[in-house]
């Protein structure tokens, strides 16, 4: 994380821009604050934000941790209650539109194709082995290197958001 953040708690108001939501003010509130450091820590410990290095590393296991976000952030957003939000300018909202507009669009496409592919694998195949016989496994990887990075950046912005110290 960037050195010298700024804590959006001594202002009134945020400008920022996030990934799938865009441009937007915000207004710090505790409650927003505590619930947007806890999607960063979600999303910032999943394999799914780190880089997939194209010799190592499972699409399932970064698809499974892009699908277990949807789960964490219901469970935050619901611990934290209406305070978060649903409008475009809160926590909630953003988180919604992330999952909805970011992350949904890819598992929807990707993991029929790649459950598809693993209800093939033979026995005597290890899982990397099958699935580097995917098809469209470089696009497959490209399409989720390409996601990877939007998320960093709304990781960086969730970050600021909770007014992290750097």
């Amino acid at each position: 994380m960037a050195t010298g953040l700024t804590d959006p708690a001594k202002f009134k108001s945020y400008k920022f821009s996030i990934p799938f939501v865009g441009e937007l003010e915000w207004e710090p509130d505790p409650t927003q604050r505590r619930a947007a450091w806890e999607l960063y820590i979600e999303l910032i410990t999943r394999i799914s934000t780190q880089p997939l290095d194209p010799d190592r590393g499972l699409l399932r296991e970064a698809y499974n941790s892009l699908y277990s976000l949807f789960g964490s952030t219901r469970e935050i957003l619901r611990r934290h209650g209406p305070e978060v939000g649903a409008a475009r300018e809160t926590v909630g909202g953003i988180a919604i539109t992330v999952l909805n507009k970011g992350i949904r669009p890819l598992l929807s496409y990707w993991h029929p194709i790649l459950l598809d592919h693993e209800q093939l694998k033979p026995p005597s195949a290890t899982p990397r082995q099958w699935e580097r016989k995917l098809q469209d496994e470089a696009k497959a990887r490209g399409e989720l290197e390409k996601l990877r990075r939007s998320l960093e950046k709304y990781a960086t912005q969730l970050a600021k958001m909770a007014g992290a110290k750097s």
